[in-house]
């Protein structure tokens, strides 16, 4: 019998963790309950269904949906059909998916048309999408086939050839690609791989103290490696049971906490901060809950020494990492103290390494920031049909050039000071100023516009918009953030608008957003 530990490839991973754990619960979606033999049943039957409608190896497809049992069979049954798997942002506009569906080529959509009355289906009507074959929802939508019903489609495919197609999968090959945006604004695919998804998880397991029969409540969207790679993945390589959370809503989560008994909850500060705060958290039973991990944003001292004294978690634990290094580089380990935890993600996981650089490349020492710098296994294959940014990215020595300022410790212990690119954070989802920025000059009304990221009490950052109106024209804030909201996905969405003369710039005429921020 295969240890799931040592499987490097995730359709091998399926299989092995069904043969090690096969009466254990892998999956609870309210009444839907799956083993890991169940699961791993109909994992094979979505990849057959796949294969039937003509998805070979290679091929991709998308998932635009929340997170739900359905998520994780269709997310698994493509890889075990050898194709490669790219996630969609729920808050993504038509446009935005369509274009990241364009660049992928993607054959297969599956998709959740009812999801918070998003309509997906109709989003991508204008789009021109000459790749798309199929479109499957797991609720009903008009040009769109039925999940259930696509899933039967495979009965025509048998396991034999199912179970090939799934060995013939090796650990060098893409699984996923991760749309993660970059310093021009345009979403970048990061390539990632089976035995870096695989391999990686293995250590964020084992560092978090994952275990067979945890219960993991996955609040973290499943299109997010934190949500996908530390959730779904991680549990079947430790026999713990994935409980999807579509939506995060602080009185949903601590009822299910204690109704599933859940052991493990990962999430963003907001979350656990809107736990804490909870005015009838006493009411709900959390003594099952053991396990937080947090990261991608500021941590207070006073929430982790809070989150240990009030709610008597046994692990606390920060980690850091970038969708281009697999979703993770350094974590902090049990053990650690409050004020670790709080202000330093953690050092680098084994065979990973981490360094400060300075702009020549240099290794800084302890206590000088500079860039993070990272070179290991973990890091991606490179950007899609991106050649430049990826030279641009990963150096010829193999560094991966983070983009964010840090300090190292002498212990090793990163901590992460600012970012050489001006992405803000919004309650965990990184927001990219250009992008929005390009969003605002298409108004009529505006005739320049820059965007930066302030503090928010509840999500961290949120977006704030200078902008500077064509003259003679008449705008104010309210109708320049709705044009935001007609045009971008929600998070990245200005909170606020000023209206300026001009922008600030230095010499060389770009803007100085540090006088923008302090502004």
């Amino acid at each position: 019998m295969p240890d799931p530990l040592g499987v490097r490839t995730i359709p091998g991973l399926v299989q092995a963790a069904a043969a090690r754990w096969p009466d254990l619960e892998a999956v609870v979606d309210g009444e839907v309950r799956l083993s890991f033999a169940a699961l791993a049943e109909a994992v094979e039957d979505f990849a057959a269904a796949l294969m039937a409608n003509g998805i070979a190896a290679g091929d991709r497809v998308a998932i635009w949906a929340p997170n739900s049992w359905r998520w994780v069979v269709a997310a698994l049954g493509t890889v075990t059909a050898g194709a490669v798997m790219v996630p969609l942002n729920t808050r993504y506009r038509g446009a935005e998916a369509g274009d990241i569906l364009r660049r992928t080529s993607t054959k297969v959509l599956i998709t959740d048309d009812a999801f918070r009355d998003s309509h997906y289906v109709s989003m991508l009507a204008s789009e021109d999408l000459p790749a798309l074959t199929t479109v499957v929802s797991v609720t009903p939508a008009a040009g769109a086939s039925d999940f259930d019903a696509f899933a039967e489609d495979g009965a025509v495919v048998s396991r034999v050839e199912v179970r090939g197609r799934a060995a013939a999968v090796g650990p060098s090959d893409l699984s996923d690609i991760v749309f993660t945006s970059g310093t021009t604004g345009l979403p970048r695919g990061a390539m990632l791989t089976h035995e870096q998804t695989t391999r990686l998880y293995a250590a964020w397991g084992e560092l978090a103290g994952l275990r067979a029969g945890d219960r993991y409540l996955i609040v973290n969207p499943f299109f997010h490696t934190f949500g996908y790679k530390a959730g779904i993945i991680a549990c079947l390589l430790r026999g713990a049971t994935i409980v999807p959370q579509a939506v995060f809503d602080v009185d949903s989560t601590l009822e299910q906490i204690g109704r599933e008994r859940i052991t493990v909850l990962p999430g963003p500060p907001t979350l656990f901060l809107s736990i804490l705060d909870h005015p009838w958290r006493s009411r709900y039973d959390l003594s099952s809950w053991r396990v937080a991990v947090t990261g991608a944003a500021t941590v207070p001292v006073v929430m982790i020494e809070r989150l240990h004294a009030e709610l008597a978690l046994e692990t606390v634990l920060t980690a850091y990492g970038l969708t281009e290094s697999c979703g993770m580089a350094t974590m902090c380990r049990p053990g650690d103290d409050p004020a670790t935890v709080a202000h330093t993600c953690g050092r680098a996981v084994d065979d990973v390494e981490v360094r400060v650089a300075d702009q020549a490349g240099a290794t800084l020492p302890p206590g000088e920031p500079g860039e993070v710098l990272i070179r290991g296994y973990n890091t991606m294959r490179g950007y899609l049909d991106d050649a430049a940014a990826t030279t641009d990215a990963i150096d010829p020595d193999g560094w991966l050039h983070s983009g964010d300022i840090g300090v190292m410790d002498e212990r090793g212990y990163l901590r992460i000071t600012d970012r050489l690119k001006d992405m803000f954070i919004v309650g965990g989802f990184n927001a990219y100023p250009t992008e929005i920025e390009q969003v605002l000059a298409r108004h009529p009304a505006v005739a320049e516009a820059a965007v930066v990221g302030v503090p928010d009490d509840r999500m961290g950052e949120v977006g704030r918009a200078f902008v500077v109106r064509h003259r003679g024209a008449v705008v104010d804030d309210a109708s320049v953030i709705a044009y935001c909201r007609e045009h971008l996905a929600n998070f990245k969405v200005p909170r606020s608008v000023v209206f300026v003369d001009s922008l600030p710039r230095n010499a060389s005429g770009k803007v100085t957003k540090n006088a923008l921020r302090s502004s």
